[in-house]
């Protein structure tokens, strides 16, 4: 707690941050330093925010969730995100996920995609006042953001079956994908795109994900 009894969140996001470090499940400093930077705090229900800082999903509303921390962190490591590269993100939340790249690629170059436009609404006002600058729509994740293409990077942060034809389409040649697939069971795969258009995949290991909406 700080000397005014509120709890002291910058203390605990160091703390969170340090034990995601030493267990491995961070490897990028400009990852560990997004993830230090943000404030998690602020984007989980005030009901919620005594668990902030524990390394695990929190309900966020309308069945979706805030990833867990280390997720966040294995997601931006495995883009290799860079400073002032555009990225595309399926599945804004609450905002936070987006918030952590933010504070990587750069203010004003990450647009992320909200179904519920409650959710989308929430996320802009809350990454406004926080001075991240994300673009936010609420819509169909899987149309992407074509006027703002092509994008270095996209991910989703919710399962689909498949990378989203049309998100496919908006990355660049040579650009990155990253997202949970498969229905009952998932995997976090990355992709890089060739130049025929085509994708070069990786798989990693198993997760779960709330489900991409608009899928059947």
């Amino acid at each position: 707690m700080t000397p005014d009894g509120t709890p002291d969140w910058s203390a605990r996001r160091n703390r969170m941050v340090d034990r995601l470090v030493r267990r491995d499940r961070i490897e990028r400093e400009s990852t560990e330093r997004a993830l230090r930077s943000v404030p998690r705090h602020e984007f989980v229900p005030e009901s919620r925010r005594g668990a902030a800082y524990e390394d695990r999903p929190l309900p966020i509303g309308e069945g979706q969730t805030i990833s867990a921390p280390h997720m966040v962190g294995v997601m931006c490591d495995r883009l290799a995100l860079e400073p002032g590269e555009r990225v595309l993100e399926v599945g804004t939340g609450c905002g936070y996920h987006a918030a952590v790249t933010a504070e990587i690629v750069g203010a004003r170059n990450v647009y992320t995609v909200e179904y519920h436009e409650d959710l989308a609404s929430r996320a802009e006002a809350r990454l406004e006042r926080l001075g991240y600058g994300v673009h936010v729509r609420a819509g169909d994740g899987r149309e992407g953001w074509p006027e703002a293409a092509p994008f270095d990077a996209a991910y989703l942060t919710c399962a689909a079956p498949e990378f989203p034809r049309k998100v496919v389409e908006q990355v660049r040649p040579g650009g990155r994908l990253l997202a949970p697939l498969g229905r009952r069971r998932q995997t976090l795969v990355a992709a890089w795109k060739r130049a025929d258009g085509s994708l070069d995949r990786e798989g990693g290991g198993a997760v779960r994900f709330v489900p991409l909406l608009g899928e059947g």
